[in-house]
């Protein structure tokens, strides 16, 4: 579950997906979800294989780096116990995303809240390696990251959604709970941020 840094980043006017492309995602997502509320079980493993990854994804550069596959589960879980009332207003993928955002959030405050244990075993000077770290081996994709993660929790949130899901402005400031122009100058603050690290 890496943050693909590679990709094109897309320019401020450009639609990161076309149009097309994306009524015909709707459509078929749509059409899966007609399926299962008509008791094809089937259409959920398409619904799950279509949304799965593009979750762990936004989890993962969210600094989620435990149970990421569970909370993927909780939000398909959610989503799928109250897709009878998904009325279609944002796009199946936008409504995952704001789901899983506030699954983050309740886990964080909750977190906050629970006194913290240290316990220090043998072997814990080395520190973790996760798969991230092994994907992520050259050099300027961990300066991109470490940039990544130097943005604030919310700039970090738009900027993944922007370059690593392709969503428009406007899909981004569903997820996140603000206008599309907010959205907009969150990304403009996160790209600037990131690339006055990496010429640092």
């Amino acid at each position: 579950m890496a943050l693909n840094v590679s990709r094109k980043v897309p320019s401020d006017d450009q639609q990161p997906v076309g149009d097309d492309a994306r009524r015909a995602a709707d459509a078929a997502d749509q059409a899966l979800i007609a399926r299962w509320l008509a008791g094809d079980e089937r259409a959920a493993t398409e619904l799950v294989d279509r949304h799965a990854d593009a979750l762990a994804r936004f989890a993962a550069s969210m600094g989620e780096r435990t149970d990421v596959e569970e909370l993927v589960q909780d939000t398909l879980v959610r989503a799928f116990g109250s897709l009878d009332a998904f009325r279609g207003d944002s796009s199946l993928r936008t409504w995952l995303f704001t789901i899983e955002r506030r699954l983050m959030l309740d886990r964080r405050r909750s977190e906050r809240r629970r006194p913290e244990r240290v316990s220090v075993e043998e072997g814990d000077a080395v520190t973790e390696f996760t798969a991230l770290d092994g994907m992520v081996a050259d050099e300027a994709r961990v300066e991109v990251l470490a940039a990544v993660a130097a943005l604030s929790p919310l700039q970090r949130e738009v900027f993944t959604l922007r370059v690593t899901e392709g969503l428009s402005y406007r899909e981004i400031a569903e997820i996140v709970g603000s206008t599309e122009g907010a959205a907009r100058v969150h990304y403009h603050h996160a790209m600037r941020a990131v690339k006055e690290r990496l010429h640092d």
